[in-house]
């Protein structure tokens, strides 16, 4: 079922390319992952850059693809034609359904110019020309914290994915280096748009610090962990490395888990905390958080502790260096870049090398004050609207090649 209701921009006109005139184009979007209340990375970055494009350039035309009913809150301007066209894409063979048939049907009916893909998939039987943003490529690296049907897909398809685009975003330095040499790609096409932090992180005051405190961990300082459970993330060695902690301080500062859980097959047995009790009530787990709570939980931390495996950008990190709390995170993959000297690193792979860091991070006042200061001023590198500029970059590149070589 397909559903399209067209919404022109005020003062918009179709033009041809001859004498230099206007030209109007045609860009769709993938945008699956913009889901009410269910906004992950990827979909914060559909959202935040969509956000700003589109109302930054009402001479173009949008069509906004959903896999399933959107909300109208995701139509953010005059410009945007919103189109509703199943299969809802919760499989890998109906990822392929919705890629390889319904959406060259879509890009043809409504005549786009540029196909753009903020989760990365593209689609193999179309012509017109694509713009993914591939973040990572963990499931390169480690493909067995998938499932086998995901992972296979990932790796089938992606190398294809990247050949087939005619320019790439990616979120930080070392993902570009990534993608060019797993999939040995060209430098000059892979543009860095690192991603932003939402202006509602704040430091909080101490009166609400302490209100925080008094509903997620009984007033007692907490370190903090943000993100799916999910093995790349590493919360079982996080967990091993605060337990350690407290076997080692006696300190009376808690654990909150901010998060859910993803491939439960493959996390089933990686999480020494799923059993009740096994850290005497130290470990609190909320599951997921509206933003707004989000905000608040961050801001009332002790510090964001926070040792992944991979992360082709990391995007907890710029959310609590921007709230005003220290940071330890993995001294792998993108973190150093995006945390530079503004936070302290462990190895993700070493139990005591984090509860070292957790340590110093909860006895080391003149540190974290560092750190505080330090992260305060780093996060303001990474902004949305800084994002959405460069995003933007590599789809006028496009557009300019379509105008200039109508042909090719």
């Amino acid at each position: 079922m397909e559903q399209g209701t067209i919404l022109l921009a005020p003062n918009v006109v179709k033009l041809g390319f001859e004498n230099d005139y206007l030209w109007w184009m045609v860009i769709a979007v993938n945008c699956r992952l913009l889901l009410k209340n269910k906004l992950e990375g990827i979909g914060w970055f559909t959202y935040q850059t969509l956000l700003r494009i589109t109302r930054d350039h009402p001479e173009h035309q949008f069509v906004f693809i959903f896999d399933r009913p959107f909300d109208p809150s995701f139509i953010f301007s005059a410009n945007i034609i919103p189109v509703v066209a199943g299969p809802p894409t919760r499989h890998p063979v109906l990822w392929f359904l919705w890629l390889e048939f319904v959406i060259p049907r879509i890009l043809k009916k409504y005549k786009a110019d540029i196909f753009f893909s903020p989760d990365g998939f593209l689609s193999l039987r179309t012509k017109v020309r694509s713009i993914p943003v591939i973040h990572d490529i963990s499931f390169v690296h480690r493909p067995k914290d998938l499932p086998v049907w995901v992972r296979s897909y990932y790796n089938f398809f992606f190398p294809r994915f990247a050949r087939k685009a005619y320019r790439i975003c990616t979120v930080s330095l070392y993902s570009q280096k990534d993608i060019i040499k797993s999939y040995q790609v060209a430098r000059p096409i892979i543009r860095v748009v690192y991603n932003g932090v939402n202006d509602a992180y704040k430091p909080l005051t101490i009166n609400e610090i302490q209100e925080v405190r008094l509903q997620y961990s009984d007033g007692l300082p907490y370190f903090l962990y943000v993100g799916s459970l999910h093995p790349r993330k590493n919360v079982a060695n996080l967990l091993k490395g605060y337990h350690r902690f407290i076997e080692k301080t006696g300190m009376n500062v808690k654990m909150v888990v901010v998060g859910e859980k993803m491939w439960a097959r493959t996390f089933s047995n990686t999480l020494p905390a799923n059993e009740p009790g096994v850290f005497g009530g130290e470990v609190v787990f909320t599951g997921r958080l509206e933003p707004v709570e989000l905000c608040r939980v961050v801001g009332g931390a002790l510090a964001l502790t926070f040792v992944p495996w991979y992360e082709g950008f990391g995007i907890p990190v710029v959310e609590a260096m921007a709230a005003g709390i220290p940071v330890l995170t993995s001294n792998v993959t993108s973190l150093p870049e995006v945390g530079g000297n503004a936070v302290i690193y462990a190895d993700p792979g070493s139990v005591d090398n984090i509860a070292q860091g957790m340590e110093r991070l909860a006895t080391d006042t003149d540190l974290r004050n560092q750190l505080i200061t330090l992260g305060l001023e780093r996060s303001k590198m990474f902004t949305w609207d800084k994002t959405a500029r460069k995003v933007w970059l590599s789809i006028d590149t496009v557009l300019k090649a379509i105008r200039d070589y109508p042909g090719r």
